[in-house]
């Protein structure tokens, strides 16, 4: 099984390259994430022609998540239990509500169940979308103990964008990410947390630092300066990490014309 994670960065504007990557690289599960778009605007049909089921959960022009397979797709749930939301008006609660943004689906494939998980940003230290950010991070930490807990030998990938550097070795520049979030000790706790339920980063061992990233902002030439962060990961449970035969970043797809600010996570894991 060959299982990959990408934020496309809108699905209708890199569904060419999507395609394309499938093919290279042999791909069977692939979750996306910020696919920026409603349900009835994913191009479905172009996935079912490539040979693949999709399941897209996506309200607006923001977030949304997504998991193509052509190797099954069962079991789908928008959400996990008691995800948070987000209330975008807090200073009036009377009238507002949090919303819970579409940022997890998961989906059995194969016999895997797979999480695509887009986290979110947290914008600074002070702003109350970090806040959100870590009791997110925390509902997310409570489900995977429990699933684990449930059953030791589950086979399940927490996958995705995860807006955290979990390590130094994961930011160009330890100083300029200094006092910002994706570095901040709380958000490092909330993954390293997630880490010591019993998921695994199985791409680390095959890839290890300083110097791989999968993402750079467009901004400032920081690809080609090789100014990046490596916050896109996938975390596989103790039966799933066990089947690991390789894991890569596939740098290729942030070169080229039109390509996304993130690159794919690819993981194979054997039969």
């Amino acid at each position: 099984m060959r299982l990959a994670t990408w934020n496309v960065n809108s699905i209708r504007s890199r569904l060419d390259r999507v395609a394309d990557f499938l093919d290279r690289q042999d791909i069977d599960v692939l979750a996306m994430q910020e696919t920026k778009c409603r349900d009835e605007q994913f191009p479905f049909e172009r996935f079912d022609e490539l040979g693949y089921e999709v399941a897209h959960i996506g309200l607006n022009q923001w977030n949304g998540v997504a998991i193509a397979s052509r190797i099954g797709l069962e079991d789908v749930q928008a959400a996990f239990p008691n995800q948070p939301g987000f209330d975008k008006d807090a200073a009036d609660s009377l009238i507002s509500a949090p919303i819970v943004e579409s940022r997890a689906l998961g989906a059995t494939c194969g016999g895997v169940r797979v999480w695509s998980l887009y986290v979110p940003n947290g914008r600074t230290l002070h702003d109350p979308h970090y806040t959100y950010k870590l009791e997110w991070l925390a509902a997310l930490r409570a489900n995977g103990a429990q699933w684990l807990a449930e059953n030791p030998e589950a086979q399940i990938a927490l996958v995705g964008d995860w807006n955290i550097a979990p390590t130094d070795d994961d930011v160009w520049s330890v100083e300029f990410f200094a006092n910002k979030t994706h570095t901040s000790q709380p958000e490092r706790d909330a993954f390293n947390a997630i880490v010591e339920t019993g998921f695994a980063d199985v791409m680390r061992p095959y890839a290890p630092g300083p110097g791989v990233y999968t993402y750079w902002d467009y901004t400032q030439l920081r690809f080609p300066r090789r100014e990046g962060m490596r916050i896109d990961f996938i975390l596989a449970s103790p039966t799933l990490a066990a089947r690991t035969k390789d894991a890569t970043v596939d740098r290729e797809e942030r070169k080229g014309e039109g390509p996304s600010d993130h690159a794919p996570v690819i993981a194979e894991f054997t039969d």
